[in-house]
């Protein structure tokens, strides 16, 4: 008879009733089952000096920096870009005079997909999700007035990457900042548009070579620069939990290491400017779990797959935004909550930036209050929580560190059948993790459909009438400006400058040079996105779901 409880006599070990629980069974979102509380017999193969370290040491499980925030807080870097650049522009700047100290561009679709603005299937989609740019010209407005040696600006985009990086550097050229002095991220992972999201242009093989030429043009030329970050936020918004989150995005940046390898560069001139992009969520200490398994799995990937050498090769550092899925357009101001709690999670998990939604995302485009409150959000966990003055607060904890094992444990497995597989390419090709995404993507709405999982407003705690919110909308206007400007520039451009560029690329793409000088030589000759997208379609073609790749 366990002497902590008698399962007969419902009585625990003081002889006194046991207390009737709110329900049978107690799990996080990633289905792991929790116990009310817990000891050191949960941690028992916990080896702090193999598993944990110290802050900023190998494996890195406590913070990569020795320091963390009590050196230098998180950059808070809030996602903005809507209609034309002149209106992205003016958001920018009303959040840097606000407190805001770095950039994170967002992009409409059309731009994603290496379409211009007067495309026919653009059509009523530019600026609507994010800025349109389509050109040299965009981009010169997009950061007019911003001292790009100043600041450093994350970009959201992956199949056109190559190309709005080119014309971020060439706007940097023109405002005489050197290229070693840019900083930023472009996000560049096309693994996961595969995957989860479907904003990809070419099959994986040539996109990967577009990825591996800017891993080798930045060590070269803008070595400040991010040249990927590798996404899990993308994943966890179709529908991962927190374990698919870390291992299928640890799978790709495996796979990104491996071409690049292929590529004939060493792992250490590339690896130290990798970095991560994850999904803040609501289950807060299985958040910061996910974090710090994160870190130790690549840390001990990098070292011991890899042959990383250098400590930055193995650090995994990190972007997050909190999770955009999560917001209700049901009592809207209740998502300012989640929002904390997501953001509280990646502080105390240790992030190296921070997004944080607007409440009103549910509804439209952030208005400029509600984008004000999210990055006031986290200016009062910076400066009021006291969090940021500790390293590692929960580190030793012993149900943060069960769960960091137990998703480093479950993120394995998921790895293993991927190497099973052939690799993450065979995977996606067999549809393994679209599928596994799938299943858990239709667990979770059952079980909200079921309420077996509560969502405060939409089924429970729900009110028969709620006050109207203020939407922010794109005036159609918009559009019709931005293609008018766009045909304007194709008006007045060099006509032989272009075309020489543009057969520059060609002869690139064909052949085997590094891709990113002729694409910069094409912005500068004032090509736009579609154009540069549409050269490489010609030779490397489209990707097409379904179809072995």
């Amino acid at each position: 008879m366990s002497s902590k409880e008698d399962p007969e006599s419902g009585k625990g070990p003081s002889g006194s009733k046991k207390a009737r629980l709110r329900r049978a069974r107690f799990a996080t979102d990633a289905e792991i089952e929790v116990k009310g509380a817990y000891g050191p017999d949960d941690v028992a193969g916990v080896d702090p000096a193999r598993d944990l370290g110290a802050p900023g040491a190998f494996p890195y499980t406590r913070g990569v920096q020795d320091t963390m925030y009590r050196g230098q807080l998180w950059t808070m870097r809030q996602y903005a870009g809507f209609g034309t650049a002149a209106e992205s522009n003016r958001r920018y700047k009303y959040l840097l005079a606000r407190g805001g100290k770095g950039l994170s561009v967002a992009f409409d679709l059309p731009t994603q997909m290496g379409k211009d603005s007067d495309h026919p299937t653009a059509a009523g989609e530019v600026g609507r999700v994010g800025v349109a740019i389509d050109s040299l010209e965009d981009m010169r407005v997009l950061f007019d007035g911003i001292p790009l040696a100043e600041v450093s600006t994350s970009m959201t985009i992956n199949a056109t990457a190559a190309t709005l990086l080119a014309l971020y550097i060439a706007v940097g050229d023109e405002q005489g900042v050197a290229r070693g002095a840019l900083r930023g991220t472009i996000q560049n992972d096309v693994l996961k548009e595969y995957i989860a999201r479907g904003t990809y242009i070419s099959p994986p093989r040539p996109s990967m070579r577009l990825i591996t030429d800017t891993f080798t043009f930045c060590a070269r030329e803008v070595p400040q620069w991010n040249t990927v970050s590798i996404s899990g936020y993308h994943i966890r918004e179709a529908g991962a939990d927190a374990v698919q989150e870390v291992a299928f995005t640890l799978a790709d940046g495996a796979a990104y290491v491996q071409a690049a390898l292929d590529a004939g560069l060493a792992v250490d001139d590339f690896a130290p400017r990798l970095s991560f992009f994850f999904n803040g969520h609501n289950n807060f200490l299985e958040e910061i779990a996910k974090f710090r398994a994160a870190r130790r799995m690549w840390a001990r990937l990098m070292r011991d797959r890899f042959g990383a050498r250098n400590p930055k090769s193995l650090m995994l550092r990190f972007h997050t935004q909190t999770a955009g899925v999560t917001l209700q357009a049901q009592q809207p101001l209740v998502n300012v909550v989640r929002v904390t709690v997501q953001a509280l999670a990646a502080v105390l998990g240790g992030t190296q930036s921070l997004h944080t939604n607007s409440y009103d995302e549910a509804l439209g485009l952030p208005t400029e209050q509600a984008a004000l409150i999210a990055l006031r959000t986290q200016q009062v966990l910076a400066h009021e929580s006291g969090v940021a003055d500790f390293i590692d607060a929960l580190g030793g904890s012993y149900a943060v560190e069960h769960l960091t094992g137990e998703i480093e444990r479950r993120a394995q497995v998921y790895l293993d059948e991927i190497e099973r597989l052939g690799g993450v390419i065979p995977a996606i090709e067999q549809g393994y993790q679209q599928r596994e995404i799938e299943r858990r993507a239709y667990e979770h709405q059952r079980a909200v459909e079921a309420r077996e999982r509560v969502v405060v407003g939409v089924n429970d705690f729900v009110l028969d009438e709620e006050p109207p919110v203020e939407v922010a909308a794109v005036d159609p206007a918009l559009e019709r400006d931005q293609v008018e400007r766009l045909r304007g520039l194709r008006a007045r451009r060099g006509h032989d400058e272009h075309a020489r560029a543009l057969r520059a690329l060609d002869d690139a793409a064909r052949g085997g040079d590094n891709l990113l000088p002729p694409i910069l030589g094409a912005v500068k000759a004032l090509a736009t996105v579609g154009e540069i997208a549409d050269a490489l379609r010609a030779v490397f073609g489209e990707h097409q779901p379904g179809r072995t790749i």
